[in-house]
């Protein structure tokens, strides 16, 4: 079936639509915070068509760790000017400079777990009562317990014992002062549902996500990028491979899957068939432990 002329796809579009024009009905300050990923790209366009042809409604919120994908960023300095919407980085960088979040040290450090105080201090300092992500309950267990409208206490910590009931399509946005949401859109789309979204609108993505030639090495059976962030380890060795994304995320913790896949139809095709999630395949953060993202969302992460 042609996905232009897919009901489903079209569901889960006016799904999605309902939810951020609940979130512009219900909230003063709502984000949207955008990676530069497949999902939040897929977010853009949504509240694009949910509110035009009025301006687009949403400041858009980067938590730049500083250690990006160089095409990413370019990708999201691009989009957000083409949009003409306003852009807010919280850079782990300045943070660190700053002195109120230390960088860890040693061979697999990474900056992941530094984004979680620079994004709750970033939405504290602009007063957002809400942050609409990209998260899909498909990708991770943990991510899969999350409400669409998901309750953060004063401190930005999510309890997820404690969550509202959601009956049909009522959401629940009351909150204190100090107190915010976290609203997830596609949370009942697949990964195969966002590429085939993003066929059917024609979206332009990064091309990280295409298959090229990039000089990697292998650590923890995951094909790492060669940068200054990710020193190797004496017995780590460079190598030229064709790969691409399945994610974006810091360079430190996102490894590439090898791949032929050139064209979004390709990358379809392949995702279609493939046996490992995109997270499982490809984001060394969530393998320190079996509740490592649980542990990272209960602190405040996305």
């Amino acid at each position: 079936m042609p996905v232009d002329h897919d009901p489903g796809l079209d569901q889960l579009e006016a799904e999605a639509i309902f939810i951020l024009r609940e979130v512009a009905a219900e909230f003063e300050r709502p984000a949207l915070l955008f990676s530069g990923g497949k999902d939040s790209i897929v977010l853009l366009r949504l509240a694009e068509k949910a509110f035009w042809p009025a301006r687009f409604p949403f400041t858009v919120m980067h938590v730049d760790t500083g250690h990006n994908f160089p095409e990413v960023i370019e990708f999201r300095d691009r989009r957000i000017a083409e949009l003409k919407a306003r852009l807010v980085v919280a850079s782990v960088q300045e943070a660190i400079d700053e002195g109120w979040v230390q960088e860890e040290r040693g061979p697999r450090a990474s900056r992941n777990r530094l984004q979680t105080p620079v994004l709750l201090a970033a939405i504290a300092r602009h007063q957002f009562d809400a942050a609409i992500g990209g998260a899909r309950r498909d990708e991770e267990k943990a991510r899969a317990k999350e409400r669409v409208f998901s309750f953060r206490d004063e401190f930005g910590q999510w309890d997820p014992r404690n969550q509202r009931p959601e009956l049909w399509n009522l959401y629940n946005g009351l909150h204190l002062r100090g107190e915010h949401m976290r609203v997830f859109p596609l949370s009942n789309w697949t990964e195969l549902d966002v590429w085939r979204y993003i066929a059917r609108e024609g979206l332009q993505i990064p091309s990280i996500y295409f298959a090229h030639e990039r000089e990697v090495f292998q650590r923890d059976g995951m094909l790492m990028a060669v940068s200054p962030y990710l020193p190797m380890l004496p017995h780590e060795r460079p190598f030229v491979e064709t790969v691409r994304y399945r994610t974006v995320g810091d360079m430190t913790c996102t490894a590439a899957i090898r791949s032929t896949a050139r064209t979004v139809q390709e990358i379809i095709a392949e995702v279609a068939t493939a046996r490992v999630t995109e997270r499982g395949a490809s984001r060394a953060d969530d393998q320190f432990s079996d509740a490592a993202m649980e542990d990272r969302k209960r602190e405040g992460y996305f």
